[in-house]
């Protein structure tokens, strides 16, 4: 793929990424964090899940440690993120975990896979530490280090995601490669849903917030991201 549509498809996805605090925030403001995300997980790894086994993609060996890595990578993002955002707000916790996941990425992909990073990664690198910095001083306007560090685990949880996937796709189909990264994790938070209060889904807005985060924020913008880093 050229490079210049990659980035484009990244950037869609990150927008639809960007959406997700604040769908939780108007669509859910009473639901646990948690539950939100495993409900968001659960309903985007189905979808994956029955497209990737409608293309006959998904029944062949895979890597282990990466595809194990994925679904526990993508678990501990919906943990983070939404608890992240709940504790920092939804514009901080947002950025956060966006902005981090680059610098992220490409610190692993260094260590796994002897990916150099460029100079205009160190520069981001440099900034990206100085404003966290600034969030996270103590008593700026009330943002300490816990509601700096859930965001950034998420922002590091997604770059371990995009590591692994990397790996999996070099022998699989990109939706496949989505699919097993995102029923793998939603098995994993499926307890969650056993204790997790959902009576929010009873009313209009939650269970269009619960749609949309599946939908949009994760089946399609996963699919276009994997698509992408094929």
């Amino acid at each position: 793929m050229r490079q210049g549509r990659a980035v484009v498809m990244v950037l869609a996805a990150a927008v639809l990424w960007g959406t997700t605090g604040t769908s939780r925030a108007l669509g859910a403001p009473i639901a646990a964090p948690l539950a939100v995300g495993a409900v968001r997980i659960v309903i985007g790894g189905a979808i994956l899940f029955a497209l990737a086994a409608a293309r006959g993609q998904l029944w062949r060996r895979w890597p282990a440690l990466p595809a194990v890595a994925s679904a526990a990578a993508v678990a501990a993002y919906q943990l983070a993120f939404f608890e992240g955002v709940a504790r920092a707000g939804v514009a901080v916790g947002t950025i956060l975990a966006i902005g981090s996941a680059p610098v992220f990425t490409g610190l692993l992909g260094w260590l796994a896979l002897g990916e150099r990073p460029s100079s205009r990664w160190l520069v981001a690198t440099v900034i990206a530490v100085i404003g966290v910095g600034l969030l996270a001083e103590p008593g700026v306007r009330g943002f300490g280090p816990l509601a700096a560090a859930l965001p950034l685990a998420a922002g590091l949880s997604y770059a371990t995601y995009a590591t692994a996937t990397k790996r999996l796709l070099a022998d699989g189909d990109n939706v496949a490669v989505a699919a097993i990264a995102f029923a793998g994790g939603a098995v994993l938070l499926l307890p969650v849903l056993v204790f997790a209060d959902l009576s929010w889904l009873r009313e209009a807005r939650g269970l269009a917030a619960a749609l949309w985060l599946g939908v949009g924020t994760t089946a399609v913008a996963y699919l276009i991201f994997t698509r992408a880093l094929a």
